[in-house]
């Protein structure tokens, strides 16, 4: 006969190294028998003679009819479980057995190759069956009709209390970094309460969490109750993490023992097969709770998790549904607007609200807008280093809790910004939507000092658990909201309609860049062809004036079209179009603008509005070309035979000016698109057959450079264009 123990000599520095799954022991207060596929007795507890008062098969010996006392009740229940198929799913099965060392409680279960019977005295309850039926039903109902995981919690253990009668009931819930936090309590008035304490990950190892999800429900019936061997016939451990009755690891015991608990259970709450949180329940002396009553309990912990999964659901499918509306109205935007970091920029509180961010970065085609309190140039060096980073992306996201793996000059530069969700939208164009979150500073009230510390515990000087549980308070920096399941989906089904739209977007860009460029090419031929001609005719000594007038016409044609061109492309690449700004009379700038169109066109006429003299802060060339546009503009699309009325004023600091002409409102369909680049409605336009539908795009660019806005409105039946911008430059 060998008696089967784990030989790891076990303290905290490798207590997540022990073999609590095969223990080699038992709890003193039950007997374990476990048999082989052919029905023998393979291991056996020490003290299974002694407690049960009976006759017992020898190790390695079948069950004879006299063993049991002669029970057939107790054979019958074994040989059910061993004539099982081994691959078929084991439930423990609960029995009562009547020995001459009393009434048990008798569980029978498979554990791999084995059928495990493990009988636990009954304990006398002064509960009746029907009474404790009606209790524990009405657990169940409570727990359904809670709406809030909060009030879920705190139902739970006020409910587990009840039925387990435990002085202290606690639920416990697990953060990401494996630490628990109390949430929820219901203790004795007497207790020093534990409700809002963090304890450390290293009270639970991996191993027993492993285990929590095997074995839902563990019960320490007796801390201070010496474990009693388990013996077998080979020199193979029983595997016993099914065992109801499988003894506690020496530092769990040493744990619970500074603690003052005499007792204790703990039921696992399992949400969609990750362990979410326990129900942890201390007794301050030996409490044993009968099988069925703990069976109670782990059900009602399972009508815990089913409806923590339910509320956990019902928040999750919220949150997805409001950032559809949202991701509807960012698409609309990007496929609408002129600008692309403009568009996604005004949907940016939306954005930070919805994910919880404290900072967002929108990058294309070399453009950097920053919206939070994030330097430029911190958001500039995150992106060059996110461009570096994107052959490695795995679906063009990345989403990092910390930044570890971010290089130190950019952690340096983004300071406290501690977690980023970064999505590339745009391959082509280095396109970037980076969302990040501020570190958070916590006050920590951790039950006990969380360290490890070398004491003499009762296996020597060794890392031993803390013996002190006082409230030790700790100032956690560094550390941040990490980004949760809803946030990633709904980032990924951003991305995805973000890069259709900007596939989209890209490529009708392309296909009115390739008309605008066979326009271009048409238009400029025109005129050199006239050039040249001119030229020829002027070498045969024909009348200059008139061929010198058309010379002028056609190279002024050829210069707009190659000016507006090289504005987009400017403007296309990222940079600005180089204000210069200076005092400038604005009133006399916009004279020289009509004169010169009513110079080149007698048939314009025009109603001034302006004052004397109006001075402004503007680059004059710009301006003017501002002005040209929308003048030329109202000159194209207005009704014939109808004046264009110019409108010029200052109020409150700020420049007013209104062009408008006779005609009919813009289709909204084109009003949508008119300030865009390239509107491939406005190429071979009936009204402007030379234009490159440019104009407009470049007087708001100019009016934005300005610090200011270009519109388009319609009342009293007329088309107006109105240009906003502040009559002095802000002071430095």
């Amino acid at each position: 006969m060998t008696l089967v123990a784990p030989s790891l000599q076990v303290a905290l520095d490798n207590c997540d190294r022990e073999p609590i799954h095969i223990p080699g022991h038992i709890q003193g207060h039950g007997v374990l028998l476990a048999f082989s596929a052919q029905g023998k007795l393979a291991w056996a507890s020490a003290n299974a003679a002694a407690l049960l008062g009976v006759d017992l098969p020898a190790l390695g010996q079948a069950i004879a009819a006299h063993h049991f006392g002669g029970q057939t009740a107790v054979q019958a229940a074994i040989a059910q479980e061993l004539a099982a198929p081994p691959s078929a799913v084991s439930l423990p099965e609960l029995h009562e057995a009547v020995c001459a060392g009393g009434t048990f409680d008798l569980i029978v279960h498979r554990c791999e190759n084995a059928v495990v019977a493990e009988f636990e005295r009954q304990v006398p309850s002064t509960a009746h069956p029907a009474a404790f039926a009606i209790k524990a039903h009405r657990g169940m109902v409570k727990l359904r009709r809670q709406r809030s995981i909060q009030a879920l919690l705190e139902a739970a253990v006020l409910e587990l209390q009840e039925l387990s009668g435990f002085d202290r009931v606690m639920a416990y819930r697990f953060g990401p970094d494996g630490s628990g936090d109390v949430v929820a309590e219901a203790c004795r008035n007497d207790l020093e309460p534990f409700l809002g304490l963090r304890f450390p990950a290293s009270d639970i190892p991996a191993q027993a969490r492993r285990l929590y999800l095997i074995n839902t429900l563990r019960l320490v019936a007796d801390v201070h109750c010496a474990p009693v061997p388990v013996a077998g016939a080979g020199a193979e451990p029983l595997e016993m993490s099914h065992c109801v009755l499988r003894s506690v690891s020496p530092v769990h015991i040493e744990y619970l023992t500074n603690m003052g608990v005499g007792a204790s259970m703990s039921v696992s709450i399992v949400v969609e097969g990750q362990l979410w949180g326990l129900l942890a329940c201390h007794h301050m002396s030996p409490r044993q709770v009968p099988f069925a009553v703990r069976m109670t309990c782990d059900v009602l912990a399972q009508v815990l998790a089913a409806n923590l999964q339910s509320i956990t659901a019902s928040e999750h499918a919220k949150r997805i549904a409001c950032a559809a509306g949202l991701r509807a109205r960012l698409i609309e935007q990007t496929l609408l607007a002129q600008d692309l970091l403009s568009a996604l920029s005004s949907m940016a509180p939306k954005l930070l609200a919805t994910f919880g961010a404290g900072a967002i970065v929108f990058a294309d085609e070399g453009k950097v807008s920053v919206h939070g309190e994030l330097a430029l140039p911190a958001a500039r060096a995150l992106v060059r280093w996110l461009e570096g980073e994107s052959a490695q992306l795995e679906g063009q996201m990345l989403a990092v809790d910390s930044l570890a793996g971010v290089p130190s000059p950019v952690a340096d530069e983004l300071g406290a910004w501690r977690s980023l969700l970064a999505l590339r939208f745009n391959t082509s164009g280095d396109g970037w939507l980076i969302l990040l979150r501020h570190e958070q500073v916590q006050e920590i009230a951790w039950a006990g000092r969380p360290g490890k510390e070398t004491v003499i515990g009762p296996f020597g000087p060794r890392l031993s658990p803390r013996g002190s549980f006082e409230v030790w308070r700790e100032t956690v920096r560094g550390q941040t909201v990490p980004w949760s399941a809803s946030d990633l989906e709904i980032a990924r089904q951003l991305l995805a309609e973000l890069m259709r739209a900007t596939a989209a977007r890209n490529a009708e860009l392309n296909r009115a860049k390739n008309q605008l460029l066979a326009v271009l090419g048409h238009d400029l031929r025109t005129p050199l062809q006239t050039i040249s001609m001119a030229a020829h005719v002027l070498e045969r000594g024909a009348d200059g004036v008139k061929l010198g007038r058309r010379i002028q016409t056609s190279s002024t044609r050829m210069q707009r079209l190659i000016s507006q061109v090289l504005d987009m492309s400017r403007l296309q690449s990222g940079m600005d179009l180089g204000f210069q700004l200076a005092a400038t009379d604005l009133t006399k700038l916009l004279d020289d603008v009509i004169e010169e169109t009513g110079m080149a066109y007698p048939d314009a006429s025009f109603v001034k509005h302006l004052p004397p003299s109006l001075m402004a802060d503007v680059d004059a060339d710009r301006m003017a070309q501002l002005l040209a546009n929308l003048v030329s503009n109202a000159r194209h699309h207005g009704a014939p035979g109808e004046s264009i009325l110019v409108q010029l004023a200052e109020c409150a600091g700020s420049i007013e000016l209104d062009v408008s002409n006779a005609g009919p409102p813009i289709p909204s369909e084109v009003a949508a698109h008119m300030f865009n680049a390239f509107k491939r409605q406005s190429i071979g336009n009936v009204r402007n057959k030379d234009g490159l539908g440019l104009g407009l795009y470049i007087a708001r660019e100019i009016a934005l450079g300005h610090g200011g806005t270009l519109g388009y409105a319609y009342a009293d039946s007329r088309v107006v264009f109105s240009a906003r911008f502040p009559t002095h430059r802000p002071a430095a």
